[in-house]
């Protein structure tokens, strides 16, 4: 929330304070003056094609006709890559030399992929540092000809993991979840259930309908292989996460652990869309849609036939992701152990000079540069 609010007090000053916002916090609908997000069109035919939406969207027409289609199967899934992130860092120097914003927010998502995929201690990790901290360079020699300051902000750090928690099978096992059975596999039908979980990495909002449930989800949860804690209304408030749309309960895993969306128990009823990269159908984040499921047979060549038939204008799914939480290896959400595992602030200002930076006062942080 503090994005969209940085992005509406400063259009308010006197004069407005120009933002521009590429695949940052809040683009779509933001105070942001410039904004660019990914948005493919999808078709009734079942495709989906590429593109981003823009504000003003004559802006997102010139970067595609400048740079090309944004690489979106390189942005997010099992192909994703350092191309992605390219073409972010170079539609931000386009609007920066174009509109020349007072402020820029640039989203280089790469070290994402592979940090959740293999984990911080896999060996190919310095070489994607370099890569991304290329494109970085690309946008700080810019910063710095042109008087500009930099913050170098993450949200998170991802820890090393070694398996998940399948919330949503534990609570159907105790008769709170329940599903349709189709003809396209088992759906989570979560308005008939008592009590279902919405998986976010190492946390969990658990949507119990009852009050009368409470008591007995929140006892079952706090039994459940993985899980440290629980927390209640209370919890919630003193963790910040009492909002409106919360979970009545809110699961943190332990440390080494994530929590996965699954809910079915038996593979071969899982929903077709389980095996594809598809956000929007799945009742929680599935970090497995960074990875090509490693024990499909001819895979590639499966895939290839899939395209073949895209191109020809037939329906399709492109099933390539696994079944199997324990190929993932990094994950993030709980309050880090350690300052190594925690977000960075960096920060080529004196003005920002300290030991330690609380999330909650970056922006006032970038206010106080901006003279807002």
């Amino acid at each position: 929330m503090q994005g969209r609010q940085l992005f509406d007090e400063l259009a308010q000053c006197t004069p407005p304070v120009t933002v521009a916002n590429l695949f940052g916090w809040f683009n779509m609908y933001s105070a942001a003056t410039w904004s660019v997000t990914p948005r493919p069109h999808y078709p009734a035919d079942g495709r989906k094609i590429p593109d981003v939406y823009s504000q003003p969207p004559e802006l997102g027409v010139a970067l595609t006709r400048r740079l090309g289609t944004f690489p979106l199967f390189q942005f997010w899934g099992p192909t994703a890559s350092i191309e992605s992130t390219s073409w972010i860092a170079d539609a931000a120097l386009e609007v920066i030399a174009n509109h020349d914003p007072d402020l820029a927010f640039v989203y280089l998502p790469h070290l994402d992929y592979d940090l959740q995929r293999y984990g911080p201690k896999d060996p190919s990790l310095p070489d994607q540092v370099a890569v991304v901290d290329n494109e970085a360079g690309k946008l700080i020699a810019v910063a710095e000809a042109t008087g500009r300051e930099v913050v170098v902000l993450s949200e998170y750090g991802i820890t090393e993991v070694r398996g998940a928690v399948a919330l949503n099978r534990v609570l159907r096992q105790a008769g709170f979840l329940a599903v349709r059975d189709t003809p396209f596999g088992e759906l989570l039908d979560a308005g008939a259930s008592r009590a279902f979980a919405v998986a976010d990495h190492q946390i969990a909002h658990v949507y119990v309908q009852r009050p009368a449930d409470l008591a007995a989800v929140r006892q079952l949860l706090a039994r459940t292989d993985g899980i440290d804690r629980v927390l209640d209304e209370a919890g919630k408030r003193a963790s910040g996460l009492d909002h409106a749309r919360s979970g009545e309960l809110v699961a943190i895993s332990v440390s080494d652990r994530f929590f996965v969306y699954h809910y079915w128990l038996d593979d071969a009823k899982a929903p077709d869309f389980a095996r594809t990269v598809d956000i929007h159908r799945k009742p929680g984040y599935d970090p497995g849609e960074l990875l090509f499921d490693p024990d499909a047979r001819a895979l590639k060549l499966k895939l290839g036939l899939t395209l073949l038939k895209k191109r020809l204008g037939f329906r399709y799914l492109m099933k390539a992701i696994s079944l199997r939480p324990d190929l993932v290896r990094g994950s993030h959400g709980r309050l880090p152990a350690r300052p190594g595992e925690a977000p960075l602030f960096i920060s080529s200002s004196r003005a920002d000079a300290c030991e330690r930076v609380a999330m909650t006062e970056v922006k006032e942080r970038l206010r106080a540069r901006l003279g807002a």
